[in-house]
């Protein structure tokens, strides 16, 4: 089932998402929520998936208000492959189908290597590397037919290694990007994309309670880590949102297996 060739189409139509429905996971905050935002603002229709369901119900009534699209937030353990099916099941039943997925939940947590059980590690792996598996089966069982975009959230941490007391976090966003190039091998047949996309950091609710854990001086972080850096600025979450939603429309239907670097060219 090969992508159609859009070449025809004008840049609005090549951008919106109107009539396409998607899951974002981790969508009650921080990346998430401002991913869930732009492609809202684009025209999709939206299943919030949060470990928080309260959060995820709030982000979506608000994006429901904002962009009059349909939106809808559900509990999700990304971990919990009866979740992830849940979520997928209720974006076809309540909103009629499927296009767009994004595996974006996931952890941040700072343990040096000689303290790190292996409960610990398996944690990380669990939200990282599980969480990506299990969302991409469930959103292909939901495409297969009619073709998708499933794109990935990786990180920087995906092409080096990142600081001390990262290794299961730098490893687990190592397998994302290599999930990534494969699955996008083995569901080209289905007419289904599979892109990356792989931010420095920034300072989200989530990653600024992680930088904290780890003794880092929060009103510090994102400057020291950017200050010297090509663009000359910490990023903020529309930053990757707005990759995001490249890669979920119809400008990048020629792409599948890359992961795109959204840094500052802190990686060049």
């Amino acid at each position: 089932m090969p992508v159609p060739d859009v070449s025809a189409k004008p840049l609005a139509d090549l951008l919106s998402l109107r009539g396409r429905r998607a899951v974002v996971t981790g969508g009650g905050r921080g990346l998430g929520r401002a991913i869930a935002a732009r492609l809202a603002e684009a025209g999709a229709d939206l299943v919030i998936g949060d470990i928080d369901e309260g959060s995820a119900a709030a982000v979506a009534a608000d994006l429901a208000g904002r962009y009059g699209v349909r939106a809808t937030g559900a509990a999700m353990d990304v971990a919990d492959g009866k979740s992830v099916a849940a979520a997928a099941d209720r974006s076809v039943s309540e909103l009629g189908g499927l296009e767009i997925w994004v595996n974006n939940a996931g952890v941040f947590p700072s343990v040096p290597l000689l303290e790190m059980s292996e409960d610990a590690w398996d944690e990380v792996f669990a939200v990282n590397a599980r969480g990506v598996f299990l969302g991409a089966r469930e959103a292909a069982r939901c495409m297969a037919g009619a073709g998708g975009v499933i794109v990935n959230i990786v990180s920087t941490a995906g092409f080096r290694g990142s600081a001390p007391g990262l290794a299961a976090y730098v490893a687990s966003k190592h397998a994302a990007r290599g999930l990534t190039r494969e699955l996008a091998l083995e569901l080209a047949p289905s007419g289904i994309r599979v892109l990356g996309v792989a931010p420095t950091y920034v300072p989200t609710e989530g990653n600024r309670l992680a930088a904290a854990a780890a003794g880092f001086d929060l009103d510090d972080l994102p400057t020291d880590l950017m200050a010297t850096g090509p663009i000359g600025r910490g990023g903020v979450p529309d930053d990757i949102a707005r990759v995001v939603l490249f890669c979920a429309s119809d400008l990048s239907a020629f792409m599948t297996g890359s992961t795109l670097l959204a840094d500052g060219g802190d990686t060049a």
